[in-house]
């Protein structure tokens, strides 16, 4: 397979019709989930301005997500993937639908039922991600793995942008409960999207029908991997430390006083940067030194959080955030590609799965961590601290992974 870089002759999403509706159910269940994330956080800092809650709403999510991810990835790699997407999808819709009836309650058991949905949705994740990784994989065609993933990744954060801001400004025009309705109807507008895509083969096991020794085969490939490991490892210890997503309502309420729109244009401003990166790739696909530019990027991804936590100017966070999504916005694209080059199609579920487990980690146990440590350091100081964290796991990886540091994809064999 050679990867071939994106003229004009040669975009993958017009040569490919599949890709068209991958596209869109990316699209809108990205514009959901994100429109999702503001609307449930500001809801439940609103009740209790209580930092921690918010780094529990992020632990009573990955708690079941990755405590499944690792079975959900055999399921994915003894299954139909596309089957297992539209079923979580439904799951979407129907938790969507459940935070908008309970939300029209003042009573005081309304936020032990929004943790509970949390949790449910949850549940359904740890089977959702590794499907969705797989059977992206097998709608995209190996020789555009790269630029595909790029324009992929350009339509999520273009949803990314508009679903905080959407989510933000519905929440106070609205309400909870009608922003919910709205975010069940785009998850069935995915559902859609995906349905029209053909079923794809279902893999042929490639080693053991024992469902442990099927998983640990998963997970023995990904750590034998230097460049796999290390991809996912920068990225988990990165966010979990550099992360400043899950304070943001703590960020717009108290300390920039921007209120819940200002509050949905900060959680949109890292998407700004990253959609801006990830146009260019679909044109420009960072093949060249990828393994040096995926390390620079989280350099500047640690710099920008360092700036986002000692700022106190709306417009100066603004820009800090957008710089954080810019270099990130490499990140993912050079992380993707990775993942989907490296994985051979009978463990693409599996390997997806630890990947998940990396991702979840950094992401939700990320925002538990950021909870605690707000707690305990104060938000601000708790944000920037994290930064320079960060830089010390970048010069970490560096120097313990020289075949990430060297990776070029601009060579197709990368095992």
């Amino acid at each position: 397979v050679r990867l071939e870089p994106v003229t004009s002759s040669s975009n993958p999403i017009v040569r490919f019709p599949e890709l068209r509706f991958l596209l869109g159910s990316s699209a809108s269940a990205v514009l959901a989930s994100r429109m999702l994330a503001v609307v449930i956080g500001y809801q439940i800092y609103e009740r209790t301005k209580n930092p921690l809650a918010l780094g529990i709403l992020g632990l009573i999510e990955a708690i079941p997500a990755i405590a499944l991810s690792l079975y959900g990835g055999h399921v994915a790699d003894r299954n139909d993937r596309r089957l297992i997407v539209l079923l979580t999808r439904a799951v979407s819709v129907a938790c969507a639908i459940a935070f908008a009836l309970i939300s029209r309650s003042s009573a005081s058991w309304v936020l032990y039922g929004l943790f509970s949905i949390v949790f449910i949705a949850g549940l359904a994740r740890g089977f959702a991600d590794p499907a969705q990784n797989a059977f992206e994989a097998q709608v995209i065609p190996a020789e555009v793995m790269v630029t595909a993933t790029a324009w992929l990744s350009s339509a999520g954060q273009a949803s990314a942008i508009v679903g905080p801001a959407l989510g933000g400004f519905a929440y106070a025009w609205f309400g909870a409960s009608s922003t919910y309705f709205m975010i069940a109807g785009l998850f069935v507008i995915s559902m859609v999207n995906d349905f029209c895509i053909k079923p794809k083969p279902i893999p042929v096991p490639g080693g053991s029908e024992d469902v442990w020794q099927s998983i640990l085969e998963g997970v023995r490939f990904v750590f034998s991997n230097q460049v796999l490991v290390g991809s996912m490892a920068l990225d988990l210890f990165a966010v979990l430390f550099g992360g400043a997503i899950a304070l943001l309502p703590i960020f717009a309420s108290d300390i920039l006083k921007v209120g819940p729109q200002g509050f949905g244009i900060l959680n949109a401003a890292p998407s700004v940067g990253t959609l801006a990166v990830m146009l260019w790739s679909t044109r420009y696909p960072p093949l060249e030194g990828a393994g040096r530019k995926l390390l620079w990027a989280v350099t500047g991804f640690g710099v920008s959080i360092i700036v986002f936590g000692l700022s106190n100017n709306f417009w100066l966070s603004l820009f800090a955030l957008v710089m954080a999504g810019a270099t990130d916005g490499v990140s993912m694209v050079i992380r993707s590609a990775i993942l989907r080059l490296e994985s051979p199609e009978h463990m693409r579920g599996r390997i997806a799965a630890v990947s998940w487990i990396f991702i979840g980690s950094s992401n939700e146990i990320g925002a538990f961590e950021s909870g605690v440590a707000a707690s305990i350091f104060g938000t601000a100081r708790s944000v920037w601290l994290g930064g320079i964290v960060t830089l010390a796991v970048v010069a970490f990886t560096a120097a313990r992974a020289p075949k990430l540091r060297n990776l070029n994809l601009e060579q197709a064999d990368l095992k």
